[in-house]
């Protein structure tokens, strides 16, 4: 049997030719496993270690889908939002979703403390459509009013239980309160300790459960 491509997922044109110039053809485990699952709209439960191309199985959808409804062309708000424990990884996710979306025309922000907010605050005033962020500063920047989360239709909580191990989840639970019920959740965590176990059951609904195993993960 010929292994799964990219090219067999559904994913759009532009998508296709993104992962090509990458040279990325064939999917991770996790990707060929959940990428189907979020273009059908499921919400996603993954395990999964750092290095598994974890990032790719909720961009490449999140993008997909964002693509297909551009809505109303007025000032965008923004339509997902990607939570992750630290500064580095916020940066590093905000890169793979410029990478995979070039072709696409969809603005995105990065979002952390620990340096000025005006250029951050500039960005969001244009209208965006993705939002990477860690906890602490989003929660800063939306008391302040400048971010508004009721159009966001897609919410990736990544790394939970390193957030939880920082203290993050009150953040969290505050966050997910001002979405809309109407949405799709993915929540990737390397372990499931019952906090985390309580916050999918809280958050997700009735989700896909995928698991991958350490066998999947490359070496740092």
């Amino acid at each position: 049997m010929n292994p799964l491509k990219f090219s067999d997922l559904g994913l759009s044109d532009p998508i296709q030719l993104a992962l090509k110039s990458r040279n990325h053809l064939t999917p991770t485990p996790i990707q060929a496993k959940a990428i189907p699952e979020l273009l059908k709209g499921s919400d996603v439960l993954g395990i999964a270690q750092t290095g598994t191309g974890k990032t790719a199985a909720f961009a490449l959808p999140i993008l997909h889908r964002l693509a297909q409804n551009r809505g109303n062309g007025k000032r965008r708000d923004p339509r997902a939002l990607v939570l992750a424990p630290t500064r580095e990884l916020a940066i590093q996710i905000g890169e793979e979703f410029a990478a995979y979306g070039k072709n696409l025309h969809l603005r995105q922000c990065v979002i952390f403390g620990g340096v000025k907010q005006n250029p951050q605050v500039n960005a969001l005033k244009r209208g965006v459509d993705i939002i990477i962020a860690t906890p602490g500063r989003l929660l800063d920047l939306m008391r302040q009013g400048f971010i508004n989360l009721n159009a966001a239709g897609f919410l990736v909580l990544d790394e939970a239980d390193r957030m939880l191990d920082m203290g993050f989840i009150p953040d969290i639970e505050f966050i997910c309160s001002k979405l809309p019920d109407a949405r799709q959740t993915m929540l990737f965590s390397a372990t499931m300790p019952p906090p985390i176990e309580k916050l999918a059951k809280k958050f997700l609904d009735n989700p896909k459960r995928i698991e991958v195993s350490r066998a999947a993960t490359t070496n740092k």
